[in-house]
């Protein structure tokens, strides 16, 4: 058994706009900052046997106090990058809906097998999330790994850990910087705790996620 710890990255300027971050490098903001600090102070006894995070510039200066409080060097791993959404990264709602109303609307009808142009499919992208997370655990068997990762990632973790088709809208919060425990046992994975984000307690409130905008 493989104990797993997947933390949302903090928030971006993009975050608040609502636009799609997909792949395309974002930095934390000023309340990002803020939440990776939190995120580092409570978990510092708390310390892991390794840490990970996406190659994404945001979820690596999520880790980067996390790290310094563990005294660990942090792994980037490409596998536990956001979804690729092609050609509407970048753009915000509004922008999307004037220069592709199509894409739009088939976007909002969230099926598992319809990729953006330039992007992956849901189902492309849970198996490729799911293909790191049978990796990582094979090769760190019986530890205890932390990993800082991105909301359409915990999304497919949650949607494996509970047997949920991959169409539809997402099912649970994810905040920034979230603590979602869940283990690696008997090739599944389980949920034992998702969406503690009492560290933020006194922080802004955070905004709502939209569902390209992780």
């Amino acid at each position: 058994m493989t104990e797993l710890l997947f933390i949302r990255h903090g928030e971006t300027d993009w975050n608040r706009q609502q636009r799609f971050q997909g792949q395309i490098d974002v930095p934390l903001n000023a309340a990002g900052l803020a939440q990776a600090a939190r995120l580092a102070s409570r978990l510092a006894a708390d310390r892991h046997d390794a840490l990970f995070s996406s190659d994404l510039q945001r979820a690596r200066e999520t880790a980067a106090p996390l790290a310094a409080a563990w005294r660990l060097a942090p792994l980037a791993l490409a596998g536990f990058r956001e979804q690729n959404f092609g050609v509407l990264e970048g753009l915000d709602v509004p922008s999307i809906k004037a220069r592709y109303p199509e894409l739009w609307l088939r976007w909002l009808e969230h099926r598992a097998d319809f990729a953006l142009p330039g992007g992956e499919s849901l189902r492309q992208f849970h198996d490729r999330v799911m293909a790191a997370v049978r990796e990582l655990a094979a090769a760190r068997s019986g530890m205890r790994l932390a990993v800082v990762t991105h909301g359409g990632v915990l999304d497919m973790l949650w949607r494996s850990a509970h047997g949920l088709p991959l169409d539809g809208l997402r099912a649970c919060e994810i905040p920034n910087t979230g603590l979602n425990r869940l283990r690696w046992a008997g090739g599944a994975l389980q949920v034992e705790h998702w969406a503690d984000a009492e560290h933020l307690a006194g922080l802004p409130e955070q905004p709502s996620t939209a569902a390209g905008e992780r």
